[in-house]
């Protein structure tokens, strides 16, 4: 509605704002004029003067509001515009377009700024705020209360309901009701709830309570809202624990290829880190999503919500090697500790271990008696587990065998490392987790890596984690899995990983609520790992929440474009939302990287759903004649194509081929496909009660 520019106060020697009317809206000119003119508030950009056709506003140096936010920082800011709320309530007035673009930060504080949409509760409410100005409707759509986005009546509820998702996105960092077009976003606003928030139960059922759909059950007034975010940042502050991340240490060595061994060495000592109780410890996918960005570290706090960073570098050069370490108080920018270590390669254990008790100094946090634990006392073998340790973090095809040739090697050096076998147990694993190979292929090697794994240190949570892994994916009997599942987050409660794994396992085995708890935790402890956003997608897809599956997968897209396993995941729950073509844009583009039976069996699916059928049999077609060459083609494979084209009598013979060839997480996905129609087949419903 109008141009915003920066000039300056002749008179008075001072910036301000002045804001031009653009078009036909001197009402609601007048009506902001009128409205921040009775206001007086240190959050509340102040208004100097009022012209025909402009504001001259308090010009205000900062940011605009975005998450996400360490909790006290968020809670501090989310105070300061409750109480601008409530200042404006108190006069009478709504702000009807709260969000983030409408909040400045600034040194001293937030200020809220725009009150272009607001209304005197004098006023009739005739609906206005739909009339939005081009441009600006898809933005403040997001933030509506349902009342808004329906065009009802609205009143301190609703600004309380856009207060609950701006405080939503500050702790986030994602909006709470995302969307493609206006219509997604107002379809979410009135239908759907936003996915659980990374924070303390009590910040989370504030925020939750805020946007309730019915006015009734929300704070009644904004006042109420701000008397529990005060109650709860008083005992954040009691609790508030010590907290770190440890980023990739830079490679300076002249051998480029030794980039596995620094970055080993910085998750190797997060690992010991991650053992100390009362300290918590960003885990390894959110730290290393920084790596070679150059991010400042009050952003890696900020993003990571973590108080301390852990920096470092790595220069090796023969059996020297030359490890610098900082810690980094995030608060002031300044170093609490700084060490160089020179040391031979075989010293590489005790370098970790001193680094940890430093760190633990620091903190004033207890290192147990026995440091660090080695799990080999022999450096090459600890240098190659690295190697292999590297190479499966990828999770290819040619990476993974990378890896298996890495942690052999180690083995051969040190036949009772427990980690190298543990390692080579998950790298057999995936070939058979990803459907790339048989069971008989790989099953016998897993077994004997596992088995040797845990004779030699079940005390070890990478172990038991391969343990159930291997149960969960190879036995029939696999909800066995559980105990070693449960035992392998026992031993290091902030392994995302773990949290994760176990959480597809409880949806599995039907416990939903459970498996959102350990995703929800998951995702607090890993918040920037694409991984973990796309194994939360699949885990909401098996559970029938298609809207919230697809909107984690985009999150993972987001943190990293063209991640396949996120377009794969993304493009199955868009099948269940009758948006197919939008999942063949996602699947072509995996196609492309990689023809894999799986991808080709989803783009059929996607295809059959988009009413290509020829397309979709050209691909069936494809998957025969790869199996009639003798390549391994799964059955579940084929199954995704035939559901797709709802051709039931193929689906039952397919499906029941997956049913014997058992793998399980793409069994799952198969599952999710299934309509009413499918699902209701009495042959269809022998075979799922068979698994």
């Amino acid at each position: 509605m109008g141009d915003v520019w920066k000039a300056r106060d002749t008179r008075l020697n001072r910036f301000v704002a002045i804001k031009t009317l653009k078009g036909e809206h001197s009402s609601r000119f007048q009506q902001e004029a009128r409205a921040i003119a009775a206001l007086n508030h240190p959050n509340i950009c102040t208004l100097h003067d009022v012209g025909p056709d402009y504001l001259v506003m308090e010009y205000v140096e900062g940011a605009p509001l975005s998450g996400p936010l360490p909790i006290g920082d968020a809670v501090r800011i989310a105070l300061q515009i409750a109480g601008a709320l409530a200042a404006a309530h108190k006069r009478g007035i709504l702000h009807r377009d709260l969000k983030p673009a409408n909040v400045m930060v600034t040194e001293g504080g937030a200020k809220l700024l725009d009150f272009g949409l607001s209304k005197s509760s004098f006023e009739a409410d005739n609906g206005a705020t739909m009339q939005t100005v081009d441009g600006a409707i898809i933005g403040t759509a997001a933030y509506m209360s349902p009342e808004q986005a329906s065009g009802k009546p609205a009143d301190e509820r609703s600004d309380v309901f856009s207060f609950g998702s701006v405080v939503y996105e500050m702790l986030s960092g994602r909006r709470a009701f995302p969307g493609d077009s206006m219509f997604d976003v107002l379809s979410s606003v009135v239908r759907s709830e936003p996915l659980p928030l990374n924070v303390s139960p009590e910040i989370s059922g504030i925020v939750r309570r805020c946007m309730r759909k019915d006015p009734a059950e929300r704070f009644q007034t904004i006042s109420d809202v701000r008397s529990a975010l005060e109650q709860c940042g008083a005992k954040a502050a009691e609790k508030q624990q010590p907290s770190i991340a440890v980023l990739p240490f830079a490679n300076l060595s002249a051998d480029k290829e030794n980039e596995y061994f620094s970055d080993g060495l910085s998750e190797e000592i997060l690992n010991a880190l991650s053992q100390i109780e009362g300290l918590k410890v960003a885990a390894r996918a959110s730290s290393f999503s920084f790596k070679g960005k150059g991010a400042e570290m009050s952003e890696v706090g900020a993003k990571l919500r973590v108080a301390t960073v852990l920096d470092g570098s790595v220069r090796r050069s023969g059996n020297r090697v030359r490890v610098t370490v900082q810690l980094v108080d995030i608060a002031n920018g300044f170093q609490l500790w700084s060490e160089r270590y020179d040391r031979q390669m075989e010293d590489i254990f005790e370098v970790q271990d001193e680094i940890a008790r430093a760190i633990a100094d620091k903190l004033k946090v207890t290192l147990g008696a026995d440091g660090v634990k080695q799990t080999t006392k022999n450096a090459d073998a600890y240098d190659l587990y690295l190697k292999g340790r590297h190479f499966w973090h990828q999770r290819s095809p040619g990476t993974l065998r990378l890896a298996i040739e890495a942690f052999e090697e180690a083995i051969k050096l040190d036949p009772e490392y427990a980690l190298a076998y543990a390692g080579l147990a998950d790298c057999h694993g995936l070939f058979r987790v990803y459907g790339w190979v048989k069971k008989e292929d790989v099953q016998p090697k897993t077994l004997a890596a596992v088995t040797r794994a845990m004779q030699l240190d079940p005390s070890v949570w990478e172990v038991q984690f391969s343990r159930a892994l291997y149960t969960f994916y190879f036995e029939r009997e696999w909800r066995q899995a559980e105990q070693y599942f449960i035992r392998a987050v026992e031993i290091n409660p902030h392994s995302s990983l773990a949290h994760a794994y176990y959480g597809a396992f409880l949806s599995s085995a039907g416990r939903q609520e459970e498996a959102t708890a350990f995703m929800t935790t998951a995702l607090r402890l890993d918040p920037l790992s694409p991984f973990i956003h796309v194994f939360v997608s699949a885990t909401l897809s098996f559970s029938g929440d298609f809207e919230n599956s697809e909107r984690e997968a985009r999150q993972a897209l987001d943190l990293q474009p063209g991640y396949l396993f996120a377009l794969w995941n993304r493009a199955l729950p868009l099948c269940r939302l009758d948006r197919a073509s939008e999942a063949i844009d996602q699947l072509e583009r995996v196609v492309t990287v990689s023809r894999a039976p799986v991808y080709l069996g989803m783009l059929g699916l996607a295809c059959g759903r988009a009413g290509r059928a020829e397309d979709a049999h050209r691909m069936l077609g494809e998957l025969d004649e790869r199996a009639s060459r003798g390549e391994y083609v799964p059955a579940f494979a084929r199954v995704y194509i035939h559901i797709g084209l709802n051709e039931l009598p193929a689906i039952r013979r397919t499906f029941a081929e997956a049913v014997d060839d058992m793998v399980v997480l793409f069994l799952g996905y198969a599952i999710a496909q299934f309509t009413d129609e499918i699902r209701s087949d009495p042959e269809i419903q022998r075979l799922l009660n068979r698994i």
